[in-house]
């Protein structure tokens, strides 16, 4: 026999003696984080544990402090691990399509850049001088007057002997020619050529060939001489600079001697500004091409030369934690930029820019999984630097593209950084279940719970975390009644009277919720009733769907009966989610029942609008009904059942007892009272089993009641199981003390049964029939009237048969 509930049983209070302060003013902050011992161990296991693949995903309900804790976690730890390197990228002279990545020790990489700045700004001055010194003037118009004089010598010497011939060195078009002159040196005419005799002609051009190849000679002999003049200028160039580069050269790399790729780069260095002379020379102004045309002085670019730090850890304490608030491809892998010049893109190493992964190498990086996963290359690129251990800066598009087009690849970067990923539930499982790469690279989950137990410690911790909120944000200090509405609040958030809440983003909106409606009214202390104020006021502005289904109740435009008695109709309890706010919605229940053998009809599900876990509940009715009536002989029953004016899906299952007492009520005909609503779920034989939502469903059912007017025939009817999740709100704890309205919980479905008709359900006798006067007994002699009236129409149906078989037996 079911018993009502005791007000003591529908609402845990907090204790206010366990508090040993007056007002949270009187205690400190708490450091670290609550109830999250599981999620802790893991989190320190992941972050301990340097082999390849345990990076992390931390996983929970939003507001349970997941960020808060890694955030506290992280800087803890990396404040005591070593600071990385910088890393810089430097012009590659072999292949400057390819830059070339440099490590080099936290804070030198800027010093680097701004030697090698120096360098520059050093041999754009020096250079020029040395060129234009006295000695190098003097060595190299040596050289030049040397060649000069060789080739004066050469060419006036052939010229004499041609002279004495009758011939002469003349300038044309193709080059150097020997043509014949007249005695007073004038060339001969083609006229006057032809009109000597043929001898004389002969010997002419005999004459003539032979000075010519002469010449032809003495012209290669010019030509390898310039080539020599120019190289012993080269060398000479190549001396007097190398005596203004080298010392500076050879300083910077006695300076970062224990780096072998800088010394590899210093030495490429000097070969291409030895090579390059010209860039740092002083040019002589063009001049214009038209007076009123001043052409702009052409400025030689030394950006080769310049160092790009991507990464500096200078200033630096310890590892490095990056939180990537947008992790988009470029975001998180860097990037090269791009100038637009004369209608061009243009760029070079000077434009790679870091991404947030750079940053992070040595360290750690926590990023968002879902806004990983809503960004197109960023997911799979995350894996694949995991997996290979490396960085690559790349143009992701450069695929997509019609044609090719030639970008920087710069030289990839070794990574080594712990990756945490922080997201819901769904996303972790969605990722171990369908991607392999996955749980090789992320296998350790911290997984923080939405509630904890209610221990004394950790109702003293609650206290702690007011405190913390009421000093990190200047709120008013709560006193024991507030701080204990607090406490009793999350016991409701986590739905369990002996389970506190760990979502303590909703826990700290009310206390300051709470700050403010005690600082409305004046006061300098939050009390217990500014808590419960500010409870209801967030009530009051988030439930205008509630009020307005309320009202189209009370209108009877939803019909919902909470007075008298009816057949086959039931109150049924559903809870509705709006996000933000959830409530308990009454609902009618009905069945009716008549000759056939169809069985039970889910309405619902004829129409689709019932889920699976609905009508799964339907067969379990039907399986209830087999094993109850049908334990000798078939039984033959015809039933439908529907949620009246339902417009929406409907899902769940804690609806199987409603249906089931529509349904038998149907079938007794005995009428069940409607001032009674029912939740719960039930298996085949008939025990009630849980459900949630359950203070949602009686506040939602007695707010009905109580507009209409509460009496002692209004109640609830819930699982017994249920009794630990119960935190009602005051207005019915306080109804329940006066005797106004009931909550009862029951083990097995007769019990409410019995509630809800005012009758016994009977138990079996040894004779297998249920005692007159029950539910049961009711029910088992419809179930044999409608089995005998169905036997019945069968032997009519089979006596006319067989007569139409004798009268076409006899015509034939």
């Amino acid at each position: 026999m079911a018993v009502k509930l005791k007000p003591e049983e529908l609402y845990k209070c907090c204790d206010l003696s366990s508090f040993k302060f007056n007002t949270t003013a009187d205690i400190g902050k708490f450091e670290g984080t609550i109830g999250q011992e599981k999620a802790l161990k893991s989190l320190d296991f992941g972050l301990s544990l340097t082999s390849k693949g345990f990076n992390i995903y931390v996983l929970g309900e939003s507001g349970t402090g997941k960020m808060r804790t890694i955030r506290t976690l992280l800087h803890e730890k990396a404040s005591k691990e070593n600071v990385p390197q910088d890393w810089c990228y430097v012009y590659n002279f072999k292949d400057p399509d390819m830059p070339l990545a440099v490590s080099i020790e936290p804070g030198r990489g800027l010093v680097f850049h701004r030697d090698m700045d120096d360098l520059i700004k050093a041999l754009r001055i020096e250079i020029p001088k040395v060129f234009e010194s006295k000695e190098y003037e003097k060595q190299r118009s040596k050289i030049v007057e040397e060649f000069q004089q060789k080739q004066k010598n050469l060419f006036t010497s052939l010229e004499e002997e041609a002279q004495a011939k009758g011939f002469a060195i003349r300038k044309a078009v193709t080059g150097l020619l020997i043509v014949p002159v007249k005695k007073g040196g004038e060339p001969l005419t083609e006229e006057e050529f032809s009109a000597l005799d043929e001898k004389t002609r002969k010997k002419v051009e005999e004459i003539g060939k032979m000075f010519q190849e002469r010449l032809d000679d003495v012209v290669r002999a010019v030509r390898e001489a310039e080539k020599l003049v120019k190289d012993l200028l080269g060398r000479l160039d190549r001396e007097i600079a190398l005596g203004a580069v080298g010392h500076l050269i050879e300083d910077l790399k006695l300076k970062y001697k224990e780096h072998e790729k800088i010394l590899s780069y210093l030495e490429a260095v000097k070969e291409d500004i030895l090579s390059h002379l010209d860039d740092f020379k002083t040019a002589e102004e063009q001049p214009a091409p038209l007076p009123f045309m001043r052409m702009p002085k052409p400025e030689t670019s030394f950006v080769r030369y310049a160092v790009n730090v991507i990464v500096n850890n200078g200033e630096s304490k310890g590892a490095p934690v990056v939180f990537e608030s947008n992790p988009t491809y470029l975001n998180i892998f860097g990037k090269i930029e791009y100038k637009v010049q004369y209608g061009m893109a243009m760029t070079d190493f000077s434009m790679i820019k870091a991404g947030s992964l750079h940053r992070a190498n040595g360290g750690y990086i926590v990023i968002n999984a879902l806004d990983l996963l809503r960004n197109i290359f960023s997911y799979d690129t995350l894996k694949r630097s995991i997996k290979n251990r490396e960085i690559k800066i790349e143009d992701i598009w450069e695929q997509y593209r019609l044609m090719s087009t030639t970008a920087l690849k710069p030289e990839p970067i070794p990574l080594d950084v712990k990756v945490i990923l922080v997201g819901n539930p769904y996303i972790y499982y969605m990722l171990y279940s369908l991607d392999d790469e996955y749980r090789e690279l992320f296998k350790v989950k911290s997984d923080f719970d939405s509630r904890m137990d209610m221990t004394p410690e950790n109702v003293e911790k609650y206290a702690f975390f007011v405190a913390s909120c009421q000093k990190e944000e200047n709120l008013l200090p709560f006193d024991r009644g507030g701080v204990s509405k607090i406490v009793e609040h999350g016991s409701r958030l986590a739905n369990h009277m002996n389970k506190l809440s760990t979502r303590f983003s909703d826990i700290a909106d009310i206390i300051r919720e709470s700050h403010y409606w005690a600082q409305k009214e004046g006061g300098d202390i939050v009390k217990a009733e500014h808590v419960v104020k500010a409870l209801e006021e967030k009530v009051f502005r988030s439930n205008r769907i509630e009020e307005r289904i309320r009202e189209m109740m009370l209108e009877d435009t939803l019909i919902v009966n909470t007075s008298g008695e009816k057949t086959g109709q039931v109150n049924g309890l559903a809870v509705l989610d709006m996000g933000d706010y959830s409530f308990g919605k009454p609902s009618r229940i009905t069945a009716t029942t008549y000759i056939g053998k169809a069985g039970i009809v889910n309405i619902e599900r004829e129409t689709k609008m019932s889920g699976k876990i609905h009508e799964k509940a339907i067969m379990i009715i039907s399986g209830y009904l087999g094993g109850k009536y049908a334990v000798k002989k078939p039984i033959s029953l015809s039933a439908s059942i529907t949620f009246e004016q339902l417009y929406e899906m409907i899902e769940g299952d804690s609806a199987t007892c409603a249906e089931l007492y529509a349904l038998l009520s149907s079938i007794s005909g005995a009428p069940i009272k409607q001032g009674f609503a029912v939740t719960g779920s039930m298996d085949q034989s008939g025990d009630v089993q849980p459900i949630g939502g359950v203070n949602e469903k009686i506040e939602g059912f007695f707010d009905l009641c109580k507009i209409r007017g509460l009496d002692d025939s209004h109640g609830v009817i819930i699982p017994k199981r249920n009794i630990k999740h119960l935190m009602l709100r005051q207005d019915v704890v306080d109804a329940v003390k006066e005797g106004r309205f009931s909550i009862y919980p029951i083990e097995k479905m007769e019990e409410g049964l019995e509630i809800l008709t005012g009758m016994p359900a009977g138990e079996l006798k040894e004779d297998g029939t249920y005692p007159e006067g029950t539910i049961n007994y009711l029910v088992v002699k419809r179930l044999e009237e409608i089995s005998a009236a169905l036997e019945k129409k069968k032997e009519k149906e089979e006596d006319k048969e067989e007569k139409k078989k004798e009268n076409d037996t006899e015509n034939k």
